[in-house]
């Protein structure tokens, strides 16, 4: 386990801007206006590359991820580069944090001080934790495999982390997107060590995914209908992935407007405004992690990786994830939106169910404080 600090080579720098400030704009459709309904609006991606050029400081937010002490570590052979934030709980409390696509470890950033240190923020100590947030394989500061790994591989790669690597005899675990898929293989897999699990998006289905009431049909029905209207990408990633990144490899504008456009999309926003929920400096840093990195091309292997270890997300006949879950359901996500309880109580062992008020996909970024608040009440509820 070897300390880390990102220092990116200022060369890698000067090419990611040159290409920022030569792309050769597109013509946009004469009634896009500020809309986001044909992919990413023009004009605010134009608007986000002018303040990349002018006002993005890619070495302050250098600092900004450099805060915290962070490790990379050779986990069976991988290397895995990860956050380790031991907080006022002094090693006794372990909480995994795990991100999906297209985000990063820098999703969970504005909550690290407080979930470590929550006396520091007016909290109470017996709160705290110790935080691990690692990079998935192939995105960000972690290592890039030779061919695609998948979710449950991953989650034995983060299970041996925990226990071996740092030494926890038992650990708590959180996700969303492909963090919530990776979650819940820990959960199914390795509840021996992992003593409960939260969730922000369900990742199992019943070992029979068949609808049981009107309400499952309902949600089945309207969830189906959002992958046709909205899952185009999911498709192209887990079937082609390669093909797409070749473009996105060549082109930092290409890679910015594909990420973009899920963030818009995925998010509750106030009025349709993307900076409503964040700023301009939170959307280029994440989009600067998969840049630096050379990491957008593994990150797309992630889906196609999913049909090649498992073939789907349904689980083996009569079998479920006992360890005790948590679902915490943001009422802003759309395309995976929540099943009814009884769906997830057939995947699941389900011991806590949180409705919120607001929030989408990146639950952490856009409602910080209710994150924090539910995934506080389930640990004291765990114990």
């Amino acid at each position: 386990m070897q300390p880390f600090k990102i220092d990116v080579p200022q060369a890698k720098i000067d090419a990611i801007r040159a290409r920022v400030a030569g792309f050769p704009w597109f013509p946009a459709p004469d009634d896009e206006g500020a809309a986001w309904s044909r992919g990413v609006n023009t004009a605010y991606l134009k608007e986000l590359c002018a303040y990349w050029l002018d006002g993005f400081d890619w070495r302050a937010r250098e600092a900004v991820l450099n805060r915290y002490p962070q490790f990379v570590a050779d986990v069976d052979g991988f290397p895995l580069h990860f956050v380790h934030v031991v907080g006022e709980a002094g090693g006794k409390r372990p909480l995994l944090l795990t991100h999906g696509w297209p985000g990063s470890h820098f999703e969970f950033w504005g909550l690290i001080d407080r979930l470590a240190f929550p006396s520091l923020h007016g909290g109470d100590a017996a709160d705290a934790f110790d935080v691990v947030i690692p990079s998935l394989p192939g995105y960000g500061f972690s290592g890039r495999p030779s061919r695609p790994i998948g979710q449950r591989a991953t989650a034995a790669l983060f299970d041996t982390l925990m226990t071996r690597t740092l030494g926890y005899r038992s650990y708590l675990a959180q996700g969303g997107d492909w963090g919530g898929l990776v979650t819940s293989w820990i959960g199914f897999d390795h509840g021996a060590h992992c003593k409960a699990i939260h969730l922000n998006m369900i990742g199992f289905r019943p070992s029979s995914p068949v609808p049981q009431s009107d309400a499952e049909k309902a949600w089945l029905d309207r969830t189906q209908l959002a992958m046709q209207l909205e899952g185009a990408y999911f498709m192209e990633q887990a079937t082609k992935p390669q093909t797409l990144a070749m473009a996105l490899m060549d082109s930092p504008v290409g890679t910015a407007a594909w990420i973009l456009e899920k963030f818009h999309g995925w998010s509750d926003l106030n009025d349709g405004k993307i900076e409503s929920v964040y700023t301009k400096d939170q959307l280029l840093t994440n989009i600067m992690i998969y840049l630096v990195t050379d990491s957008i091309a593994t990150s797309v292997w992630y889906y196609r990786a999913l049909l090649e270890e498992n073939g789907g997300v349904s689980l083996p006949e009569g079998k479920r994830c006992e360890t005790p879950t948590a679902f915490a359901n943001f009422p802003g996500e759309r395309i995976y939106s929540a099943p009814p309880r009884s769906w997830a109580e057939r995947a699941y062992n389900v011991v806590r169910w949180t409705e919120m008020s607001g929030g989408g996909h990146f639950a952490a970024m856009e409602r910080p404080d209710d994150f924090l608040a539910d995934v506080r009440a389930w640990a004291r509820e765990v114990g």
